[in-house]
This record gives structure tokens, C-alpha cells and sequence, in this order.
């Protein structure tokens, strides 16, 4: 992944740890969704509430725009 990429996600989420995975066939990356909803929700545990989270706007009739389990597509 080239760095500077990699230096624009650490900045818009304070130096916090977010996965990465770098798609070199494809030329896209990948972040990790359960990474940054820990870094926004302040939660300890970002797949648990990423989990309710998506069960919650099932509920509600809304759903998240593509199939994410755990990882976003960028195209930063």
C-alpha cells in the first residue's frame, strides 16, 4: 500500500490502529469497518457493536449499502 495512503488514514482517525489490506491485481484497499467504528464509538469492542449496530438498522428496514462483514472497500 503506498504510505502516504497509509498516513491519511492514520490522520483522519488520530493515529489509531485500522486494518488494511492492499488489493495490488485489483488496485484497491480494503479497511477494516469493525476498526473504525471502535475508533468513533470509542468502543472496546468495535465488532460487537458493529454487529448491533447492523442489527439495529435491520430492524429498522435500513441496511448497511453493501454486504460488510468487516471490511470497506477504499478508494482513497
Amino acid at each position: 500500500m503506498d504510505e502516504n495512503k497509509m498516513q491519511i488514514i492514520n490522520k483522519i482517525f488520530n493515529n489509531e490502529t485500522i486494518r488494511t489490506i492492499w488489493d495490488k491485481e485489483q488496485e484497491k484497499y480494503y479497511i477494516s469497518v469493525v476498526d473504525i467504528v471502535s475508533v468513533i464509538s470509542e468502543s472496546k469492542d468495535g465488532r460487537k457493536y458493529w454487529n448491533k449496530l447492523k442489527q439495529r438498522l435491520k430492524e429498522e428496514g435500513n441496511e448497511t449499502v453493501t454486504n460488510c462483514n468487516g471490511l470497506m472497500e477504499s478508494q482513497l
